[in-house]
């Protein structure tokens, strides 16, 4: 099968540190399966500039098209360079690549982001983007969700689309998942967070949650702007800047409990990460994850209020050790099911029922 993929929610260059790789795995993916694979990058440059995007100039950046538009994707064409392809179904992913897409005249499939459904109701965007999106989905064969959480919001908005939706989660290389622990928890109990310091992603909460318990030990990992606030709330707290991915897993490994209270998370790589390393992993409810993670079965479900996460974590510290396996084994048996090979061929399988 021949994909064009486009989306703006793709690294133009291996050392992007703000550009999500989720869209990056799914691509390598489909390449693995014998498909080829083009991507396209259409950039409206004003949404560039006032995200704080990297910018690169038009042209070819390994296996991607960067394209640059002054004009929000009116008058569109493929790059001469994709005029040849002839794809089997274009699949657009983000607000740009679904505009974008919807003007080409081709079969394509839709898939579907938080961003997506700021446009849909956030009154900014009544006025042309979010008429524009609206009809996209309409004309989409398929609407690829990223999240059940995602796909149940969207059903919601449209319930005539619901035929048509279904989700299309990531998942981690089943190479990074680390045998199954059944250790004792540490003393003190050793609780992570990882995430770029917005106010959306609710550190602060976290901190507070385990401000004064003397039988937790809090890291942080991440950096931006709350560094400062966050860095006064706890002086007991171990920040420790941005790490490697390899990093990352390493100090998950290490730790009993992940946390990340984040809300209008579009999935959310960083939980399945936890969940792989044997954190008894803490999502908020209805977002992000929640689905995947069931409350008090594979791990827990939070609001994103720190009195609400201090009683999960009070609850972890007095489980009885029947409890506490019994949680840290379905985690364990969650996350073998949603490997990216799984993802990849379960998205794959959607697309070939298009055609």
């Amino acid at each position: 099968m021949k994909i064009l993929f486009i989306t703006d929610l793709y690294p133009v260059k291996e050392d992007e540190k703000t550009t999500p790789r989720t869209l990056y795995d799914f691509v390598q993916g489909f390449r693995k399966s014998g498909h080829e694979v083009k991507v396209l990058k259409p950039n409206f440059i004003l949404n560039s500039f006032l995200r704080g995007k990297p910018f690169y100039k038009t042209g070819q950046y390994n296996d991607v098209y960067n394209v640059n538009y002054f004009l929000p994707f009116i008058n569109v064409k493929l790059p001469e360079q994709l005029q040849n392809f002839n794809p089997d179904i274009v699949l657009a992913h983000m607000p740009s690549g679904i505009l974008f897409a919807e003007k080409l005249g081709l079969v394509f499939a839709a898939g579907i982001h938080n961003s997506d459904l700021e446009v849909l109701t956030n009154p900014l965007y009544s006025v042309y983007f979010k008429n524009r999106l609206k009809t996209a989905l309409y004309k989409a064969k398929a609407i690829a969700c990223r999240s059940e959480v995602i796909r149940q919001k969207l059903i919601k908005l449209f319930p005539d689309l619901e035929e048509k939706t279904f989700s299309a989660p990531s998942g981690i290389d089943k190479s990074l998942i680390a045998d199954f622990n059944n250790a004792p928890l540490h003393s003190p109990v050793k609780v992570l967070t990882c995430a770029n310091f917005k106010k959306r992603k609710n550190i602060d909460k976290v901190i507070e949650a385990c401000k004064g318990l003397e039988s937790f030990e809090l890291t942080v990992i991440g950096d931006g702007r709350e560094d400062k606030n966050l860095k006064k709330i706890d002086k007991s707290v171990k920040f420790t800047g941005r790490l490697t991915n390899d990093k990352v897993l390493e100090k998950m490994r290490d730790s009993d409990v992940f946390v990340l209270p984040s809300v209008n998370e579009t999935f959310g790589m960083v939980y399945l990460e936890a969940m792989s390393q044997g954190c008894i992993t803490i999502c908020t409810k209805d977002d992000g994850i929640s689905g995947i993670i069931k409350d008090g079965e594979n791990g827990f479900l939070t609001l994103p209020i720190s009195t609400e996460i201090r009683k999960i974590l009070l609850n972890i510290k007095n489980m009885d050790d029947d409890t506490l396996n019994t949680l840290r084994y379905n985690s364990f048996h969650t996350i073998k099911k949603f490997t990216s090979e799984v993802c990849c061929e379960q998205y794959l399988q959607q697309l070939l029922k298009i055609l």
